[in-house]
């Protein structure tokens, strides 16, 4: 009876140290494969959403207040008026999810703020950093439309989509 017991035992141990060893083998991905991200979280399209909207309406104000030129003035208070209304239909649909937008850039915005506003050229360096904005803004309220987690954010990105289709067509005027 003992050697049963001490039989089931070592059996009972075996097949535990075999299935600790039958891991999965790890999935390699080839170089030349690109593979998507999974959506984007409702909090973190909503931060990145909400500085996007920030660094338009700061940088918009130092080109209303620094820029020679009426038709980037015209185009910065646009920006202030349009950015600032995207901002609180964000916040708006944010809050429905009990998610807040910050008030404060991301790193990476408030850099690109501090730049412009070091900028010896102003309505040049203006001019480029909205196209670049426009263009990650476009992608991001894009990409969260078509792929985004909550059903509540994805027509606000949908309405902020097109927005900055618009944003970019008004800067090659400028």
């Amino acid at each position: 009876m003992r050697l049963s017991r001490l039989s089931r035992g070592a059996a009972v141990a075996l097949a535990l140290l075999v299935a600790g060893c039958a891991t999965r083998p790890e999935r390699v991905v080839p170089p030349s494969v690109v593979v998507q991200p999974g959506p984007l979280s409702a909090a973190d399209y909503l931060a990145q959403a909400a500085s996007l909207d920030l660094i338009e309406v700061q940088a918009s104000r130092l080109a209303f207040n620094r820029s020679q030129s009426a038709r980037v003035r015209g185009y910065a208070r646009m920006m202030i008026d349009e950015h600032t209304g995207m901002a609180a239909q964000l916040s708006f649909a944010g809050r429905r999810l009990g998610l807040l937008p910050s008030a404060a850039l991301l790193p990476r915005h408030q850099s690109m703020l501090d730049g412009l506003a070091a900028s010896p050229d102003f309505d040049r360096a203006y001019r480029s950093q909205q196209g670049e904005l426009h263009r990650v803004a476009l992608r991001l309220h894009s990409d969260y439309a078509a792929r985004g987690d909550s059903p509540t954010l994805r027509p606000v990105a949908a309405s902020a989509m097109t927005i900055e289709r618009q944003h970019l067509k008004m800067l090659q005027g400028i």
